[in-house]
């Protein structure tokens, strides 16, 4: 599935595909597996709708006619049958497998590779539990869809030919069956169809609730810190009750519907037997081939159970591929520009027209902002990560190569997170630093001693810095950023978690570090703004003044973000 990616002209590219489409896009991307799994299955399926014919054969000609030769023929057929069912079964489970997990990779790779492309904006593009629900649900109902095609087809065909063979041998018997089995699928078919409409509420109920649980975990510190514990539970109640009563809702469907998979199909058989036994009596059948439509019977039972499944999983897929394609829709923000944006080019300021912000190359610039959502809105602007009209010397941001703008621009905050894995590559996902390298970084953001506190040091396997507090997790997120070393690194509140001592060491180590290279720290801690080269005072998204934090005190709005007043 390395190929499995759709281009950009092609009709059934995800911007314009249906889920049908998309399944049949999937089928054709495994066309040699699935055409052999078929073939395996309808073979698979024959055989053993040869059987009941053998039986009755060796009943009437061997049997009741005293022919051990004949007997000992058709007893041998069905030994033979069973062999070969056997192995072609095996055979047809083999690339069922191939097809389902193809199927799973493949659109694996599909919502990893948007995922990646979507980057910083696919929390703003789409919620955790509609990521996780792709990803770990819907990509697997795709799997087992196209896995069960095969058992499906050969139910399909098998059921024709016990039609024909009973048509043919009772017209009486063979109508009864051509009539029942389009009865029974349509009975089933409709439940289905309430049942895809129940599990995509389902869906959206299970997608909010992972939502809510998330926050709740990301926020529990938080929440502990005002009682709003209490708030959050009762909401989480409420949402969890949502899911079980939606999902008993399909429950009951599903129900129903192992109930008439069950009934209709036992019903035809009731009636099968009662008329094959009337005209047993009656002369107008031989005992054999009244064995012979028991066991069609049963049969048609086993198989119209496998259509009914294959419909079902159907059912499931087509909600996963919507879903899925919900997904791959996904667009940018931002689009990407097409002029590169070398690695030793010159270091050129960048200006914001909107705010009126502008930031000399190799200074480290503090900013202080009156509002958070203005130190947000305006590191975004500078980072690329929003449209805007920041340039970089005289071109838009926008116009360069987005790859190239987040290889040469970084935005550290608060919302990064730490994963699970070795802690030296988790600060060095590239694994190309040697390990003084590392260990500076870790001074540079006052980290060190988490690090030496740690059994294994930068050995230690961390489970995503659960282990970790607040402070200790910001330390090492900053050192992560720092061990990056982009042109320009831009920092959103790096030290708002820790006391005055180890933030009066961060502050201190931060210009030293980051000599020759621009960094831009939106913060109102005074300790950080006095280590400053220069800061600007950004006031209801504008810049309003700009010089040393000694010089600025002397502006009243600016002393009172920076000297907490406001908050007092």
């Amino acid at each position: 599935m390395s190929r499995g990616r759709f281009p950009a002209a092609d009709p059934g590219a995800p911007a314009t595909a249906s889920p049908v489409r998309y399944l049949v896009w999937l089928a054709t991307r495994h066309r040699g597996s699935l055409a052999l799994a078929t073939v395996f299955g309808v073979l698979c399926t024959l055989a053993q709708a040869l059987v009941p014919a053998a039986v009755a054969l060796g009943i009437d000609r061997g049997l009741l006619q005293r022919d051990r030769g004949a007997l000992l023929l058709w007893g041998g057929a069905v030994l033979a049958l069973g062999v070969f069912q056997a192995v072609v079964g095996m055979l047809r489970d083999r690339a069922s497998t191939t097809n389902r997990f193809g199927a799973v990779y493949g659109t694996t790779q599909l919502v990893v590779r948007q995922a990646a492309e979507l980057g910083a904006d696919l929390p703003r593009r789409a919620s955790t539990g509609s990521v996780v629900s792709v990803s770990a649900m819907d990509v697997g109902h795709l799997g087992t869809a196209l896995e069960g095609t095969a058992r499906g087809s050969g139910a399909v065909v098998s059921i024709l030919f016990a039609a024909v063979f009973m048509l043919v041998t009772s017209w009486q018997l063979g109508l009864l069956v051509l009539l029942g089995v389009p009865l029974i699928a349509a009975a089933v078919a409709r439940l289905l169809r309430v049942l895809h409409g129940r599990q995509q509420r389902l869906r959206e109920e299970q997608g909010a609730l992972t939502d809510l649980s998330v926050d709740i975990i990301d926020g529990l510190r938080v929440l502990r810190g005002f009682g709003g514990e209490r708030a959050y539970g009762r909401r989480y109640r409420e949402g969890s009750q949502a899911v079980r009563a939606e999902g008993t809702r399909v429950a009951a469907t599903v129900a129903d519907i192992a109930f008439l998979r069950v009934l209709l199909p036992g019903a035809l058989l009731v009636a099968i037997v009662w008329l094959g036994a009337h005209q047993v009596s009656t002369g107008r059948l031989e005992p054999g081939l009244l064995v012979a439509f028991y066991g069609y019977a049963v049969f048609l039972t086993d198989q119209l159970g496998q259509v009914t499944t294959m419909l079902d999983q159907l059912t499931r897929a087509n909600v996963a591929a919507g879903r899925v394609l919900d997904f791959l829709r996904l667009e940018r923000a931002v689009p990407s520009g097409t002029l590169p944006l070398q690695d030793d080019g010159p270091d050129l300021p960048l200006h914001d027209p909107d705010s009126g912000l502008t930031v000399a190359p190799g200074r480290l610039l503090a900013v202080v902002c009156g509002t958070d959502g203005d130190a947000r809105a305006l590191a975004e602007r500078l980072c690329g990560y929003t449209d805007s009209a920041v340039r970089r010397g005289d071109t838009p941001l926008s116009a360069h190569r987005t790859d190239d703008v987040r290889h040469h621009v970084l935005l550290a905050d608060n919302d990064a997170a730490l994963f699970a894995g070795r802690l030296g590559t988790e600060l060095d996902p590239r694994d190309d630093r040697p390990d003084d390298a590392v260990l500076r970084a870790l001074d540079a953001a006052s980290a060190r001693d988490v690090v030496d506190a740690l059994p294994d040091g930068l050995a230690h396997e961390i489970t995503g810095g659960r282990e970790f507090s607040g402070g200790q997790q910001q330390r090492l997120r900053l050192a992560r950023a720092l061990l990056a070393d982009p042109q320009l690194l831009v920092l959103v509140d790096p030290t708002n978690a820790l006391d005055a001592h180890t933030e009066g060491r961060v502050a201190r180590n931060l210009g030293p570090y980051r000599v020759g290279r621009t960094t831009v720290v939106f913060t109102t801690s005074p300790i950080v703004l006095d280590r400053a080269d220069a800061v600007v005072f950004v006031k209801d998204g504008k810049a309003v003044a700009g010089g040393r934090h000694q010089t600025l005190l002397a502006d009243p709005d600016y002393r009172a973000v920076v000297t907490r007043e406001v908050l007092a």
